[in-house]
Protein backbone atom coordinates (compact mmCIF):
# COMPACT_ATOMS: atom_id res chain seq x y z
CA UNK A 1 0.00 0.00 0.00
CA UNK A 2 2.90 2.61 1.12
CA UNK A 3 4.96 1.06 -2.41
CA UNK A 4 1.82 2.18 -4.38
CA UNK A 5 1.29 5.73 -2.69
CA UNK A 6 4.69 6.22 -3.42
CA UNK A 7 4.48 5.44 -6.86
CA UNK A 8 1.56 7.40 -7.58
CA UNK A 9 3.12 10.51 -5.80
CA UNK A 10 6.12 10.35 -8.12
CA UNK A 11 4.30 10.27 -10.81
CA UNK A 12 1.57 12.95 -10.20
CA UNK A 13 5.19 15.25 -9.50
CA UNK A 14 6.41 14.06 -12.60
CA UNK A 15 3.02 14.93 -14.40
CA UNK A 16 3.10 18.29 -12.22
CA UNK A 17 5.97 19.18 -13.56
CA UNK A 18 5.68 18.06 -17.16
CA UNK A 19 3.00 20.36 -17.40
CA UNK A 20 4.73 23.76 -16.66
CA UNK A 21 7.42 22.90 -18.51
CA UNK A 22 7.09 20.00 -21.50
CA UNK A 23 10.55 19.77 -21.68
CA UNK A 24 11.61 19.61 -18.41
CA UNK A 25 12.24 16.19 -16.27
CA UNK A 26 13.08 16.93 -12.87
CA UNK A 27 16.39 15.49 -12.12
CA UNK A 28 15.28 12.96 -8.90
CA UNK A 29 13.83 11.42 -12.04
CA UNK A 30 17.18 10.77 -13.71
CA UNK A 31 18.44 7.50 -13.21
CA UNK A 32 21.80 8.74 -15.33
CA UNK A 33 25.12 9.59 -13.60
CA UNK A 34 24.34 13.30 -12.68
CA UNK A 35 27.39 15.60 -13.01
CA UNK A 36 25.50 17.88 -10.14
CA UNK A 37 26.90 17.02 -6.90
CA UNK A 38 23.40 18.03 -5.62
CA UNK A 39 22.25 14.95 -3.59
CA UNK A 40 19.03 12.70 -5.80
CA UNK A 41 16.33 10.92 -4.71
CA UNK A 42 15.60 7.90 -7.15
CA UNK A 43 12.48 6.08 -7.81
CA UNK A 44 13.05 2.37 -6.29
CA UNK A 45 13.53 -0.46 -9.25
CA UNK A 46 14.82 -2.85 -7.32
CA UNK A 47 13.95 -3.42 -3.46
CA UNK A 48 16.96 -2.49 -1.77
CA UNK A 49 15.94 -5.23 0.51
CA UNK A 50 17.67 -7.56 -2.08
CA UNK A 51 20.99 -6.70 -0.90
CA UNK A 52 22.54 -8.98 1.53
CA UNK A 53 23.80 -7.97 4.66
CA UNK A 54 26.82 -9.58 4.33
CA UNK A 55 28.76 -10.40 1.06
CA UNK A 56 30.76 -13.61 -0.37
CA UNK A 57 33.64 -11.10 -1.54
CA UNK A 58 34.17 -7.51 -1.91
CA UNK A 59 33.76 -7.70 -6.14
CA UNK A 60 30.13 -9.25 -5.16
CA UNK A 61 30.07 -6.38 -2.78
CA UNK A 62 30.67 -4.02 -6.07
CA UNK A 63 28.65 -5.83 -8.55
CA UNK A 64 25.47 -5.42 -6.46
CA UNK A 65 26.07 -1.83 -5.00
CA UNK A 66 26.81 -0.65 -9.08
CA UNK A 67 23.95 -2.58 -10.53
CA UNK A 68 21.25 -1.67 -7.29
CA UNK A 69 19.09 1.19 -7.53
CA UNK A 70 19.20 3.14 -4.57
CA UNK A 71 16.08 5.44 -2.91
CA UNK A 72 19.16 8.12 -2.06
CA UNK A 73 22.20 8.34 -3.61
CA UNK A 74 24.61 11.30 -2.89
CA UNK A 75 28.51 12.46 -4.26
CA UNK A 76 31.07 15.23 -3.46
CA UNK A 77 32.78 16.88 -4.77
CA UNK A 78 36.46 15.89 -3.87
CA UNK A 79 38.74 18.10 -6.12
CA UNK A 80 39.97 19.82 -2.87
CA UNK A 81 41.82 16.57 -1.67
CA UNK A 82 45.41 15.38 -2.06
CA UNK A 83 44.43 11.50 -1.93
CA UNK A 84 40.48 10.54 -2.21
CA UNK A 85 39.52 10.86 -5.59
CA UNK A 86 35.53 10.28 -5.39
CA UNK A 87 33.15 9.91 -2.43
CA UNK A 88 29.99 8.62 -2.62
CA UNK A 89 27.25 7.29 -0.77
CA UNK A 90 24.17 5.21 -1.26
CA UNK A 91 20.83 4.43 1.42
CA UNK A 92 17.65 2.51 1.03
CA UNK A 93 16.23 4.27 3.77
CA UNK A 94 17.63 7.53 4.28
CA UNK A 95 19.34 6.46 7.73
CA UNK A 96 22.00 4.43 7.01
CA UNK A 97 24.00 3.17 3.81
CA UNK A 98 26.73 2.16 1.63
CA UNK A 99 30.23 4.58 1.32
CA UNK A 100 32.24 4.00 -1.08
CA UNK A 101 35.86 5.81 -1.78
CA UNK A 102 38.20 5.93 -4.55
CA UNK A 103 41.50 6.50 -3.55
CA UNK A 104 45.19 7.08 -5.42
CA UNK A 105 45.89 3.75 -4.52
CA UNK A 106 42.33 1.70 -4.32
CA UNK A 107 38.65 1.69 -3.68
CA UNK A 108 36.75 0.82 -0.51
CA UNK A 109 33.48 0.12 0.40
CA UNK A 110 31.89 1.12 3.89
CA UNK A 111 28.82 -0.67 5.30
CA UNK A 112 25.82 0.87 7.33
CA UNK A 113 27.62 4.60 7.28
CA UNK A 114 25.18 6.69 8.88
CA UNK A 115 23.53 9.39 6.87
CA UNK A 116 24.81 11.78 9.20
CA UNK A 117 28.27 11.17 9.29
CA UNK A 118 28.00 11.25 5.63
CA UNK A 119 26.89 14.93 5.96
CA UNK A 120 29.76 15.55 8.59
CA UNK A 121 32.05 14.14 5.46
CA UNK A 122 30.79 16.18 2.97
CA UNK A 123 31.06 19.10 4.87
CA UNK A 124 35.06 18.53 6.59
CA UNK A 125 37.55 20.69 5.91
CA UNK A 126 39.58 18.07 5.28
CA UNK A 127 38.23 14.67 3.96
CA UNK A 128 41.09 12.79 4.15
CA UNK A 129 41.31 13.74 8.61
CA UNK A 130 37.95 13.14 8.64
CA UNK A 131 37.80 9.38 6.86
CA UNK A 132 40.92 8.29 8.91
CA UNK A 133 39.21 9.67 12.07
CA UNK A 134 35.60 9.22 11.47
CA UNK A 135 35.06 6.26 9.07
CA UNK A 136 38.29 4.41 8.21
CA UNK A 137 38.06 0.84 10.47
CA UNK A 138 34.78 1.23 11.04
CA UNK A 139 31.51 0.88 9.36
CA UNK A 140 33.51 -2.56 7.61
CA UNK A 141 32.10 -3.93 4.64
CA UNK A 142 30.99 -7.35 5.88
CA UNK A 143 32.23 -10.14 3.65
CA UNK A 144 31.55 -13.78 4.47
CA UNK A 145 34.61 -16.01 5.27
Amino acid sequence: MLKQLIIVCLFATLYSCKEQNDKAVPEIFNTKQNQSDAPKTLSAERNCGDIPKAFRSYQQAKDIIEKSTFLYSDKVNTGKSSWIRAANFYSCDHKNGFFIIATDKQEYIHQDLPIEAWNSFKSANSFGQFYNQHIKKRYQLKVQP
